[in-house]
């Protein structure tokens, strides 16, 4: 199995002067889920190399068990450290791809022209795409075979504007991830803030918040 992981590359949370960028644990939890059960993975991100950490998903009360093994992984802080220039990247190797959020997708996975081109690849191959929390994003652009937006007629879900309300981003952040959802005609539903949330349509994995990554993960193993 190979799968791509992409990270945002974005490390402004828009006027605010504050950093953002990917959130850790939902890129840790997937990423030893799937190293642990033998997938080939590659990391790759808009500007390559080093992605933003969002200071947020390191502090204290953010860690997890799947955060704490990868501050102590030097082999994962180095492939994280050497992501690939995602344009450089070619969907062709790969059986599914995957997208740890964080605010930062939302100014530039969700806008990438290349990016938008390799989830439609996926997407055409049938291939198992995958996104959680922020992440969601990507699907902003990206159409389907009929020219319909990727999401239209999909169950899908992703960070709640209750959610955003809640960590006062709603007037920072360029969308709404749950409206650009249900304008795109997706099937949006959400459980309870904060819990864990996943929902599956055909190849499509898509998780609600941070709680959600692992489980979004072993979803979206379960389709390979």
């Amino acid at each position: 199995m190979k799968i791509l992981m992409v990270l945002t590359s974005h490390d402004q949370l828009g006027d605010t002067g504050k950093k953002t960028g990917f959130w850790l644990e939902e890129f840790a939890a997937p990423y030893y889920i799937f190293k642990d059960a033998d997938a080939e993975i590659t990391l790759a991100s808009p500007k390559g190399g080093q992605p933003p950490l969002d200071p947020s998903s390191d502090a204290d009360d953010a860690q997890t068990d799947d955060t704490r093994r990868f501050k102590s992984d030097e082999d994962a802080q180095k492939a994280l450290a050497n992501t690939a220039v995602l344009s450089t990247v070619s969907a062709d190797p790969y059986d599914a791809i995957f997208y740890p959020g964080g605010h930062g997708p939302l100014w530039d996975l969700a806008e990438d022209e290349h990016n938008i081109a390799l989830i439609e690849s996926f997407a055409a191959d049938d291939r198992p795409i995958g996104a959680v929390c922020h992440a969601p994003a990507v699907f902003k652009h990206p159409k389907n075979a009929d020219g319909e937006p990727l999401v239209s007629g999909k169950k899908v879900t992703g960070f709640t504007n209750t959610e955003e309300e809640a960590v006062g981003l709603t007037d920072v952040v360029p969308f709404l991830v749950e409206d650009m959802l249900i304008n795109n005609g997706g099937q949006y539903s959400k459980g309870v803030d904060w819990d864990s949330f996943v929902l599956v349509d055909g190849k499509l994995v898509t998780g609600q918040n941070p709680a959600s990554s692992a489980e979004a993960a072993r979803k979206l193993l379960g389709l390979l």
